[in-house]
């Protein structure tokens, strides 16, 4: 566990503990905003009354939801038993094949820069060590170290809450008005709020300009927009 130490001025901190949760919490939020807002868009243009499109707002909620929910357990979980097979087989390696596992550390090193001199050095901290040498090619090898694994159940919670919180914008509207015109110019409004906010934020963590990155996410999401209007006046022509 790291330990809490007093920063020197004008020092800035990592993210933390939530840095490996990022994707999760951007791809929930973000893809209940955009999803359900270009549902409502497309059964608003299809000529759908206001009873219609939030019954079908809250079940595409609903279905989004469930599904991100379940896609980020269900992927999180085996990405952890394969690195877990993954650790299993490298104590087998480190048991019978040390020397192997000893030069390929050393290999390791060497392409991090160690110089040749130091490598000695470096190394005899590890020979006798099998948990050193282990964490040293859980980390090298498969790119993974304990304090960036993910928890399958807060990927799900993450992802799926979220969803459904970003859905909110485009549900609302529709709760709240009988006029669906009316309901879809404050869900698109909502919508735009809510993507722009998630891009500063974005931009916030990954230290990337914020004016930039919320208005990509506006961009992306009216383009989807227009698509999924163009697609509800074809089908809403097609049965008129």
């Amino acid at each position: 566990m790291t330990q809490d130490h007093d920063h020197p001025p004008g020092y800035e901190p990592h993210i933390g503990e939530s840095r490996q949760y990022w994707r999760d919490i951007i791809l929930g939020v973000n893809d209940g905003l955009v999803s359900t807002f270009l549902l409502v868009v497309a059964v608003v243009s299809g000529g759908l009354d206001t009873g219609q499109v939030l019954l079908t707002a809250v079940a595409g909620a609903i279905a989004g939801s469930a599904s991100m929910a379940a896609g980020e357990y269900l992927a999180t979980k085996s990405q952890e038993e394969v690195f877990e097979a993954e650790l299993t087989l490298e104590r087998t390696h480190i048991r019978d094949y040390r020397e192997m596992e000893i030069d390929q550390l050393r290999d390791y090193f060497t392409e991090m820069g160690v110089r040749s001199e130091d490598l000695p050095g470096v190394i005899a901290a590890f020979e006798d060590n099998d948990e050193a040498i282990l964490n040293a090619m859980a980390a090298l090898e498969f790119g993974v170290v304990d304090s960036e694994r993910r928890s399958p159940f807060l990927a799900m919670a993450a992802s799926g809450l979220l969803f459904m919180v970003g859905s909110l914008t485009s549900i609302l509207p529709f709760v709240l008005f009988d006029d669906p015109q009316t309901a879809l110019l404050l869900a698109t409004a909502l919508t735009a709020i809510g993507l722009f906010i998630v891009g500063m934020v974005k931009a916030r963590v990954a230290k990337t300009f914020w004016l930039r990155s919320g208005l990509e996410n506006l961009v992306v999401a009216g383009v989807g927009g227009a698509i999924a209007w163009g697609v509800g006046r074809l089908f809403n022509a097609d049965i008129a």
